[in-house]
């Protein structure tokens, strides 16, 4: 049912969602999204954090699954086992076709602990395509098996691994991007600071919808605390999880915001969602690498919720703007 509002008029949709929340900026939901959110949260048994952490990996997964773009076959689709602190680090590299401009070191969302190469599959596969580039998909380690820091170790081991491979996929490594999503934005921002200093570092550092401070709640916490994906709930579930010690909250590895210095880091293209509780902590981290000199596009796509660019197959709002950080990627590679 959910993908069918993909290939419904846009005035039909428009009409569907004529009522879409207005947040306290003034932007209005995109009326798919606001559709397609009537139903979901009506769905009983679907809230994550009621069920054992491996159902709820399952879950996110099938989730990823309904809402996933459609693809051709893949030039490359290559899966890689990357050497790392603690053992091997699944991984896959992503070309869909013959040639590639550069490099993105990619790690996915879900709170450091749900999400895997396989719920950003579609994601990726957009933006290989998109941005016609290679696309390194990285399966770190997940709490609380394996709680902060080992997903940062296992991000600066998968940056050495591009670095030393990228000439043989036929890739400068002079041109690689770092990026991730939500609790994969946190991680490349912190990776981002890892390799300040070093004599290969990023072109950009692509940051969707990050995580930036597990510290504190910023407002958008209270204004999105239900109803539009994420949730505060979510957020609670995915720090406890993640931080053994929630002193850890304060380390800037954890909370990249909280870091005293942000200069001299890669420029960086942060995109946050109207209505997402991570939008205010997106836009601060990018206020501040602003002030500290680091260029910086701060994308604000007002009419969309965090993730979206996991929902490319049924909303056309977020496929356009999954488009334009696309372009963001392939303007770095010049």
């Amino acid at each position: 049912m959910i993908r069918g509002f993909a290939r419904l008029p846009e005035s039909v949709v428009a009409r569907l969602g004529r009522h879409a929340p207005v947040n306290r900026d003034g932007e209005q939901l995109a009326p798919e999204i606001a559709v397609a959110l009537r139903v979901m949260n009506r769905i009983p048994g679907s809230d994550f954090t009621q069920y054992p952490v491996e159902q709820a990996r399952r879950m996110l997964t099938d989730e990823a699954l309904v809402f996933a773009d459609v693809f051709e076959d893949f030039a490359v689709e290559e899966d890689l086992v990357i050497p790392g602190p603690a053992g091997p680090i699944p991984a896959t590299r992503y070309r869909a076709t013959t040639e590639s401009k550069g490099l993105v070191v990619y790690f996915h969302g879900g709170g450091w602990v749900l999400g895997s190469r396989v719920s950003t599959d579609s994601a990726v596969r957009f933006l290989a395509r998109e941005a016609g580039v290679d696309i390194l998909s990285v399966d770190y380690r997940l709490a609380p098996e394996h709680p902060f820091p080992a997903a940062v170790e296992d991000a600066a081991a998968a940056w050495d691994f591009a670095v030393d491979h990228a000439p043989g996929w036929g890739v400068d490594p002079t041109r690689i991007v770092v990026a991730g999503d939500s609790a994969g934005g946190n991680l490349a921002a912190v990776l981002a600071h890892h390799l300040r200093g070093r004599d290969v570092v990023p072109v950009l550092q692509l940051l969707l919808f990050p995580v930036t401070d597990l510290s504190t709640k910023h407002p958008s916490y209270a204004e999105f605390r239900e109803g539009f994906f994420l949730t505060e709930q979510h957020m609670d579930w995915y720090a406890e999880r993640y931080l053994a010690d929630p002193a850890d909250a304060l380390d800037p590895r954890a909370s990249p915001l909280l870091a005293e210095d942000l200069t001299g880091l890669p420029p960086a293209y942060v995109a946050v969602a109207g209505f997402d509780p991570l939008r205010d902590e997106g836009i601060a981290y990018a206020r501040r690498l602003e002030e500290a000199g680091v260029p910086t596009t701060l994308a604000r796509e007002g009419s969309l919720i965090h993730a979206f660019i996991n929902i490319t197959g049924v909303s056309r709002t977020a496929r356009e703007a999954t488009i334009r950080i696309a372009r963001a990627i392939e303007a770095s590679m010049a």
